[in-house]
């Protein structure tokens, strides 16, 4: 059409039209009437450069793992980040973000740089001292630096997972790349959101910086050593390089295989690696390298353990041994006062070196200042995720607890869309999810709230691993399946979101078959030496005697952790079936949701007879323990015991679904209140924490999270504030040990945000519990400024929390829980008066018990 000239279309439509139609660039054969090759290669080359283009662009990439990107089909509703010409980043919340929050005290968490979401974790590693532990997410508060990586978990426990992709830089003779050089720091390490630096012994120091698939790692040597082939400044890339385990369970790294093709300024090539927490299998990840400033001299290497078996001019190095290459620089001419800066920009794709190649490119342009990239990633996470909640109260402690809070929520899961090698999709991609047996109580309810488009892609994601992988995961990290804790709670996550009316792209008919699959087929046996009796990798392990017995015998490991989680994720299942019109699943469902009480021991009792009946073990013939089992005792709480990360006397709460029928169990109401009250009693767990004074609450284990709201259902709700902010206000703060237990990927900081906010949902339903908000004023952004939710509270202070009354959209509210449509459907006010007394406001019907 290029040479038809301006407005001769309009003056002969017809004409052109069949001139057009004779000539060679007419669309179809008028033999075959099909369309002609040119037009197929032209069609296919766009497809090609809008692909490029979609992939490429940086900016409107990270921002699309924000607000859904074009996958999500209701990018609409979501919050735009930018306008056409963007307008200059002033930080507004940024600084509040403390990045070392619950990196040391069992918290461990990431404190590296990263985008929301991102692909990339650029992290620090460490060898910690013997006895210490194992450094989870690269960090450990001592021990020697051995290197930077670009992939990190965050909050996790078991056992460390990735590390990899790496450089380290060392100063000095470099005869052998493979022996130990890791050093320890020369002062503590900085970091603030986007930024990460550490000081080395020796007089190196190294600053991170992050996008979604890429990094720069900045090298400062401030060495004097004049550089020869074997003296100077050096930049170590290690492809065996992965963070280790030290405890002994056989579920650290391996490292497999790797290749590294070395240019004048530059490397490319893989590792592939396996093991980890989630026992994954093979898995390969490319990356790229490039050298801002030109080496003097490239060697590569290769050899076996510490023993260096070639160090030389060879372009490329690959196989099962120890892999990677050198890099020497020239020191300054004056180091005192200039030293030598050396900056790579690095990208990892799990697709090829090529595209890492071009994350490189796209994201980090070669003359993109490494000040630049720190302010770009600090705008990402502003504007996509900390201005989703904004206050006007000016409390610095409360604004960084919340902020770094929100931020530490969305380090993971990883947004891989468009980096999955197993299978072709239109859906979203996530992994790194750690795990939904952690997140499903409090983090992915609060998820669909602050970040409703991810939400869904996550969902859609999810569904999407069942269609290729078989199974929905608990766990999955590398691209795998692993490891299932206890039930099959991708259920929970999934009835939660289609109860609250998360509709967009979802197949919801997909997603229940994929919930059935979990309901009604055993999967194959993993052979876990933690926990051989099952599988540990995906669905119900123990199903068959769930199906055929209606509880879980002592045939299985975890039996009665596992009993209480299967009822809550047929509970799930029932609710979505009745969503979708399948009456006869939705009575089965709802049954099978009530095989609970057949874990229910009545001869069981604890502090002398006080409190009687707790779901219990069942032997191979279906007896309860003689003696009676005690409700404070759970061996180990680990994979092989009957219980796990809790106490009987703890999971003993954890029916949310049918609490009236609970009730009625533990006693009645008052009696009820008394068991709850014990659970925040001091010293009344002889293995208990000293940290947490030896109560039978454990704030560090999400099986706990629900318990001190569980006064609501009793009408204590007074009860409710005071344990809940209590809890709250003791075991969290920002600092180094702010975390009660590992962050798990962001859920003890949801747990957090839900108690300043003021409520606390049940997974699975549309209910919330009312407590106490923290802020005279909060709102959250529910994907979109027109549609927000108001909190706001009179008269609260440190000591004035308890609830005197409570207006809902304006009007008076006089029941202590409130549903998804009275508040988040379409936005909402929530007005709360704090004070000092312990007012009966709560006279209203108490909180619904849906399988009673």
């Amino acid at each position: 059409m290029a040479d038809v000239s301006p407005g001769e279309g309009e003056k002969d439509g017809s004409s052109l039209r069949s001139k057009f139609y004779a000539s060679n660039w007419s669309f179809h054969n008028k033999g075959t009437g099909k369309l002609k090759k040119r037009w197929i290669a032209i069609m296919v080359a766009m497809g090609v450069l809008l692909t490029t283009t979609l992939i490429t662009s940086v900016v409107a990439y990270s921002h699309g793992l924000i607000a859904g990107g074009s996958s999500s089909g209701n990018d609409a509703d979501g919050p735009k980040y930018h306008d056409e010409v963007p307008k200059p980043f002033v930080p507004k919340l940024a600084h509040f973000v403390q990045p070392f929050m619950g990196v040391e005290g069992g918290g461990n968490m990431f404190p590296g740089v990263c985008m929301p979401y991102g692909v990339v974790k650029l992290g620090i590693d460490m060898d910690p001292p013997p006895g210490a532990g194992d450094a989870y997410s690269g960090y450990h508060p001592q021990g020697r630096v051995n290197g930077f990586s670009m992939m990190h978990e965050s909050g996790t426990g078991g056992a460390p997972k990735y590390g990899v992709v790496s450089q380290y830089p060392v100063i000095g003779a470099l005869e052998n790349p493979l022996a130990d050089h890791a050093v320890p720091r020369a002062a503590p390490d900085e970091a603030a959101l986007g930024w990460y630096k550490s000081s080395l012994a020796g007089g190196i120091t190294v600053e991170l910086a992050a996008s979604q698939h890429a990094g720069i790692i900045k090298h400062t040597f401030s060495g004097t050593i004049a550089n020869t082939s074997m003296a100077g400044n050096h930049v170590i890339v290690d492809v065996s390089h992965h963070l280790p385990s030290f405890r002994g369970q056989d579920i650290g790294q391996n490292y497999v295989e790797g290749s590294i093709a070395v240019k004048s300024n530059g490397y490319e090539g893989y590792g592939v690696y396996n093991g980890g927490w989630n026992l994954g299998e093979n898995w390969k990840i490319y990356f790229c390298g490039k050298f801002r400033t030109s080496p003097t001299q490239v060697r590569t290497f290769s050899g076996t353990g510490g023993v260096l078996e070639s160090y030389g001019e060879a372009s490329e190095v690959s196989g099962t041994k120890r892999v990677g290459a050198v890099f020497s620089f020239g020191a300054s001419l004056n180091a005192s006062t200039n030293p030598l800066v050396v900056e790579s920009n690095i990208g990892i794709s799990f697709m090829s070196a090529e595209k890492a190649c071009k994350f490189i490119e796209s994201e980090i342009p070669a003359t993109q200042p490494f000040e630049t990239l720190v302010n770009s990633t600090k705008q990402v996470w502003e504007e996509g995720v900390l201005s989703t909640v904004s206050t006007t109260d000016t409390d610095e402690e409360k604004l960084k607890l919340l902020y770094s809070s929100l931020y530490g929520m969305y380090i993971i899961p990883s947004n891989r869309t468009g980096e999955n090698p197993k299978w072709e999709s239109s859906e979203p991609y996530y992994d790194d999810t750690f795990t939904f047996w952690d997140l499903f109580r409090s983090h992915t309810p609060l998820m669909h709230i602050i970040q409703p488009v991810v939400y869904e892609e996550y969902i859609r994601s999810t569904i999407d691993i069942w269609r290729h992988d078989g199974y929905m995961p608990d766990g999955r990290s590398s691209n795998f399946n692993g490891r299932i804790q206890g039930g099959t709670n991708a259920d929970n996550v999934l009835a939660d979101a289609y109860v609250k009316g998360v509709r967009g792209r979802i197949n919801w008919e997909d997603g229940f078959e994929a919930m059935v699959k979990n309901a009604e087929v055993t999967p194959e046996n993993n052979n876990d030496h933690m926990s051989p009796d099952s599988s540990t990798k995906e669905g119900r392990g123990a199903l068959p005697d769930w199906l055929e017995r209606g509880y879980i015998t002592t045939k299985y490991s975890r039996s009665v952790s596992r009993a209480s989680e299967y009822a809550l994720n047929d509970f799930a299942l029932s609710q979505v079936a009745k969503g979708l019109g399948k009456t006869a699943e939705y009575d089965k469902y709802l049954g099978r949701s009530r095989n609970w009480r057949n874990q229910w021991d009545n001869s069981s009792s604890a502090f002398g007879g006080e409190f009687t009946g707790f779901l219990s073990p069942r032997d191979a013939n279906g007896k309860f323990p003689t003696p009676p089992h005690d409700p404070l005792s759970c061996g180990g709480c680990y994979w092989r015991d009957a219980y796990y990360q809790a106490l009987p006397f703890e999971y003993s709460f954890g029916t949310h679904h049918d609490m009236e029928t609970l009730i009625k169990y533990m006693g009645g109401e008052e009696k009820f209140v008394a068991r709850l009250e014990k659970v925040f009693e001091p010293n009344q767990n002889p293995t208990g924490s000293l940290r947490f004074g030896r109560t039978i609450f454990n704030p560090g284990n999400e099986p706990s999270f629900a318990t001190p709201y569980l006064f609501n259902f009793a009408g204590r709700q007074d009860l409710t504030v005071e344990k809940s902010r209590y809890i709250a206000k003791t075991y969290y703060n920002t600092g180094l040990q702010g975390l009660p237990g590992n962050s798990d990927a962001g859920a003890m900081q949801s747990w957090l945000i839900w108690n300043m906010l003021g409520l606390y949902p049940i997974t699975g339903t549309t209910t919330f519990l009312i407590a106490s908000p923290w802020f005279s004023n909060l709102t959250i952004s529910l994907g979109s400024p027109s549609k927000t939710v108001k909190i706001t509270s009179t008269g609260g202070s440190d000591t004035a929390f308890f609830v005197q009354s409570v207006k809902l959209n304006g009007k008076n509210w006089d029941k202590n829980w409130l549903s998804w449509d009275n508040l988040f459907e379409k936005g909402g006010t929530l007005e709360f008066v704090l004070g000092t007394e312990r007012t009966k406001w709560d006279t209203g019907e108490r909180p619904p018990s849906y399988a009673t």
